[in-house]
């Protein structure tokens, strides 16, 4: 062991290194490096199962429209997927193509808010992507509508104010040739899949729960109150109706229009405002009392202006993140919102939450905060 300098022909030699210190220096440098790799493989492992999870536990958003990627003129339908598998379709409207939509899948729940045929689904599209964005290209769904075709095909529970339902079940008899029966009592636990459509009614503030077999935890669903008109088309009603209401150029009103709160099971509450104008409840019962976290915004421009519907985003609703439908205008190109669009006038009013635009056919997937964990 040379620790000592020596010389060499009169010149002075620089000491050799302790091999031993070398050998112990290298064997703890490579401790420290193997130690380093591992804490973050944990770490990246321990990332990854959080964001599974928090995935996992997301309530799927999916909005059907009548242009892939796009928010357009007569887009309404959204399908809502809580992580205990159960599935919500809201307002099927007219840009689906009727029960044969290859985008449904499963559905489980069939909500509607109101009448109005662009809801019910008096017109449905020719095909997918058939038209323009601010155009699209659509067909008679009459006598029976897509709300019941996709009802009856589905085997699904129809959740809606007792007078609508009611129009939808014989709509669904008149397709399948037998009765809609009820779904259960109003305080029973519904249970999905079901083998046959079946309605569940309810009055303004009524509450049904759904939930899958085997499932721990129910959906809750309830009717909160709108501000808007609820008559049918008349295309959609009888011979003998139609007869004796056109010379009037009047309708039937079934029962008042809804907006829905629905509660999933990891914590997301989410308003469904349906076709209204400003009104006190969207503060009382939606905010105060419901807590919604989550809003899917109408945004039709007979019922509220950029300035009204920013008021209630950022005032009477107050959720954490809003998703803008029901635009009446191709609002957005490539996927983005066009900057001289309505769409765009009410995204700009609203301040300190994000605002989504409901691209069709893109899912987006929300934590029990109402926080976007994928897809926006």
């Amino acid at each position: 062991m040379v620790t000592q300098a020596s010389s060499m022909n009169g010149q002075r030699v620089a000491p050799m290194p302790d091999a031993h210190i070398t050998v112990h220096d290298q064997y703890s440098t490579t401790q420290e490096r193997m130690k380093s790799h591992l804490v973050r493989s944990i770490l990246f492992v321990a990332l990854t199962l959080a964001c599974s999870a928090t995935v996992a536990q997301s309530v799927k958003i999916t909005p059907l429209g009548s242009h892939a990627g796009e928010l357009c003129m007569r887009d309404r339908a959204t399908i809502f997927e809580d992580p205990t598998g159960v599935r919500i379709l809201y307002d099927a409207g007219q840009s689906v193509t009727g029960a044969d939509d290859p985008r449904l899948g499963r559905i489980d729940v069939v909500i509607l808010s109101h009448a109005h045929g662009d809801h019910l689904g008096d017109l449905k599209m020719k095909a997918l992507d058939a038209g323009a964005c601010d155009n699209p290209q659509v067909v008679s769904a009459a006598p029976n509508s897509t709300t019941a075709e996709i009802a009856a095909a589905k085997n699904a529970a129809v959740i809606m104010v007792t007078p609508l339902a009611n129009f939808i079940g014989r709509k669904i008899e008149t397709i399948r040739g037998k009765p809609t029966p009820a779904c259960g009592s109003a305080d029973a636990e519904l249970v999905a899949p079901f083998a046959a459509p079946c309605l569940a009614t309810v009055h303004t503030g009524g509450t049904r729960l759904v939930k899958t077999s085997g499932a721990s935890k129910a959906v809750e669903i309830a009717t909160v109150p709108a501000a808007h008109d609820n008559t049918v088309p008349l295309a959609l009603l009888s011979d003998a109706k139609r007869k004796t209401l056109e010379p009037d150029n009047v309708s039937l009103t079934l029962g008042p229009p809804s907006g829905y709160v629905i509660r999933f099971t990891n914590g997301l509450v989410a308003y469904l405002s349906g076709d209204t104008g400003l009104h006190s409840d969207m503060q009382s019962v939606v905010h105060d009392f419901y807590k919604a976290n989550l809003m899917e915004l109408n945004f039709g421009q007979s019922a509220l202006t950029a300035e009204a519907a920013a008021y209630v985003a950022n005032t009477l609703v107050q959720p954490a993140s809003v998703i803008i439908t029901h635009v009446n205008e191709g609002a957005t190109i490539g996927g983005k919102v066009r900057p001289t669009s309505r769409t765009a006038a009410f995204i700009a009013l609203v301040k300190g939450r994000p605002v989504y635009p409901a691209l069709s056919g893109r899912t987006m997937e929300f934590d029990g905060a109402a926080k976007c964990v994928a897809g926006c």
